[in-house]
């Protein structure tokens, strides 16, 4: 009859873990390891450093040339146009209701009349709250030919195309790391492949043979 179930024992001292997926099991003397791999192993290590460093370096710069662009953009267009007055030829729509928490965020677009830099009365359309009767005074941004224009770029939108541009070029570069990391693991592959076939070329007929 068989014998009681032994006891559970610990594992011999030269067993080991198995490797984690994302340890250095590359630069170990693995003896499976071949050069390609190590070459792998060290192109991710360098591209995983120097990839997150040229994208932040890329974006500042982008951010900070886009910035100048647009604040050079916003300046000038804070000298070539002006608020001129204007009053409505018509009464605005009253929906939603005037003065409610609504009506703060809907505009109209409605006739108004105004003076151009040249001294010439003009009309045009404009969005104005809503509720406005007509002759009622508005605000109305013009270019110097005296053409409705929109308002210079307030600082908050040359912020936010900066932050858009910063995120591009950091995911640009990102992109473009994760590209030369794939263009060098299938050169590697192939290389690989064709140590393979020279090594079978020459293995192979020996297995082939009859005793």
């Amino acid at each position: 009859m068989p014998g009681p179930v032994p006891p559970d024992q610990p594992p011999p001292a030269s067993w080991h873990r198995p490797e984690h997926p994302l340890s250095l099991w590359r630069w170990r003397g693995n003896p499976l390891c071949r050069r390609t791999d190590r070459i792998q192993g060290w192109i991710a290590l360098g591209l995983l450093v120097l990839v997150p460093c040229l994208a932040a370096v890329t974006a500042t710069a982008a951010r900070d040339t886009v910035s100048d662009h647009y604040r050079a953009v916003a300046e000038h267009q804070a000298r070539s146009r002006y608020f001129t007055p204007a009053v409505l030829v018509h009464d605005a729509p009253r929906h939603p209701e005037p003065g409610s928490p609504e009506a703060r965020h809907t505009r109209y677009p409605v006739t108004v009349r105004y003076t151009d830099p040249l001294g010439h009365e003009r009309t045009a359309r404009t969005e104005v709250e809503p509720g406005l009767r007509g002759g009622s005074t508005t605000g109305l941004w013009v270019d110097a030919d005296g053409s409705p224009a929109r308002p210079p770029m307030p600082a908050a939108e040359i912020r936010s195309r900066a932050l858009g541009w910063a995120l591009l070029a950091f995911a640009a570069v990102t992109v473009a790391g994760i590209a030369v990391y794939d263009g060098c693991c299938r050169i590697l592959l192939r290389r690989n492949s064709a140590e393979w076939d020279e090594a079978w070329a020459r293995t192979g007929p020996r297995w082939s043979r009859f005793p």
